[in-house]
């Protein structure tokens, strides 16, 4: 029997035991890709191996979350508050955690390309092993946890993408072309 992503959402978020036989039973193969989850507070589940690409997670306080190698694609964590959250091997191309707490968050080993971390507050989160965390998208106001759980070659005091990169306005004025 197929079990639907409504209701597979709705034993995670009303029946934590029920949802880890439900997971057991389809042998960690859950697509929770675009799910909504958006002001919800999950603690202490195991989400492991899930495809939660695109889901929304906007909002919500999650603790103690098991997410390592989920596919979290596009996943948006805006403004969320996340407590001891294991991210390790996760998938995290694109995925926004602007505006979000994390503490105490395992990011070892997950690819951070195109991530989204403006104004998120990553205090005491470890990125030791992370992967092309210089690749994720910051800003000034990214509070970065200490230089010993980033990896050696980061450089949190460059926060400038090419969205950000302008003319220099000597060579606009002098460029040979008159208008």
């Amino acid at each position: 029997m197929s079990t639907s992503k409504e209701e597979l959402i709705e034993l995670l978020l009303t029946n934590k035991e029920a949802f880890a036989n439900k997971k057991t039973e389809l042998k960690d193969e859950i697509d929770l890709s675009e799910a909504e989850m958006s002001s919800c507070s999950i603690h202490g589940a195991d989400l492991s191996d899930i495809d939660f690409s695109g889901a929304s997670f906007t909002e919500s306080s999650l603790t103690d979350v098991n997410f390592s190698n989920c596919d979290l694609t596009s996943a948006d964590f805006s403004r969320c508050r996340i407590e001891e959250c294991d991210f390790s091997g996760c998938i995290l191309n694109g995925t926004n955690f602007s505006y979000a707490t994390l503490n105490f968050c395992n990011f070892n080993e997950a690819d951070m390309a195109g991530c989204v971390l403006n104004e998120a507050e990553l205090t005491d989160s470890d990125f030791t092993t992370s992967e092309n965390l210089s690749a994720c998208r910051f800003d000034e106001g990214t509070i970065w946890p200490d230089n010993e759980k980033l990896p050696e070659d980061f450089d949190s005091t460059y926060n400038y993408d090419l969205s950000s990169l302008q003319d220099n306005e000597e060579n606009s004025q002098n460029s040979g072309y008159e208008y």
